[in-house]
């Protein structure tokens, strides 16, 4: 009785899903087998040409790049996510809500205003620049702007967060006896670390690699504002055919593509987390 209750608010969420991810997804479609018309929309039919096109050898370094940048930010957060979110956990006590709140704080501004304030950081005449030449390190700016580090930065600050909360939330539901067994054991520090806590975290490591690398990929904020050609990523190549080309079957036919590989990365992730939980 109580199991036919709950499964009653499937619906409203499995309706939400239905409307606003699926019908979407169909439109995408439908618009990647269309072409484009006279009049600069889209006819309706079957031309699979443009995923012929998105897959041409022409954009794998836009693709590579992607996947470089997302990977390189998901370890750099993990890099500085999991030191903050052990030192909250194990040693926060009271204030653990309050530091966790600080470091979401930034996250309730918009995401591009929050891009611009990294603008405003690290141009020519920047903030960062005006320090570096005022304290006489170098006469000349620094370009920051414009370089694959900048659009790496960006990224890491945009979603070091997601990284931050699955690995605290590990490490609260572990239990502090296992690390005063490790040690009692005789085990080191380092050993009671990587034999203890890091099996014990290492499905928020996982979430919060899944939840920073998907939306980096796909990310063109910040290749755009603080990147230049030599840096734009896949999500900027199909914000042009969109906006810029009027080609929205390629466009369409790209985001497809890019979907299909995330989709395989999540279920990669799905599975790797399926076999954890078996063994376990």
């Amino acid at each position: 009785m109580t199991d036919a209750f709950w499964r009653r608010f499937i619906f409203p969420g499995g309706l939400w899903l239905l409307f606003f991810f699926v019908v979407p997804i169909g439109i995408a479609v439908l618009i990647s087998l269309g072409e484009n018309n006279e009049f600069g929309g889209v006819t309706y039919g079957w031309h699979s040409e443009h995923y012929g096109d998105a897959l041409d050898p022409l954009f794998a370094p836009v693709l590579l790049r992607s996947v470089g940048y997302a990977a390189a930010t998901a370890a750099i957060c993990l890099l500085i996510g999991y030191p903050v979110a052990y030192c909250i956990a194990r040693y926060g006590g009271r204030r653990r809500n309050l530091l966790i709140g600080l470091i979401m704080a930034p996250f309730l501004i918009n995401y591009l205003v929050r891009t611009y304030a990294w603008v405003a950081l690290l141009a020519d005449e920047g903030l960062v620049n005006s320090v570096i030449t005022d304290s006489g390190i170098t006469s000349d700016p620094v370009q920051f702007l414009n370089t694959p580090w900048a659009v790496v930065g960006g990224l890491v600050y945009g979603y070091l967060g997601f990284m931050i909360l699955p690995i605290y939330a590990s490490l609260e539901r572990m239990n502090p006896a296992l690390i005063e067994a490790g040690k009692d054991l005789y085990g080191t520090p380092r050993q009671t670390f990587w034999h203890v806590t890091w099996p014990q975290t290492l499905p928020g490591v996982l979430a919060g690699t899944v939840l920073v690398f998907l939306p980096a990929v796909g990310d063109f904020v910040s290749a755009q504002l603080l990147g230049g050609p030599d840096t734009y990523m896949v999500g900027n190549l199909i914000q042009q055919q969109f906006f810029g080309a009027d080609n929205w079957p390629f466009g369409a036919a790209l985001t497809i593509c890019l979907m299909v590989f995330l989709g395989l990365f999540v279920f990669l992730y799905l599975r790797a987390t399926g076999r954890r939980e078996a063994l376990a």
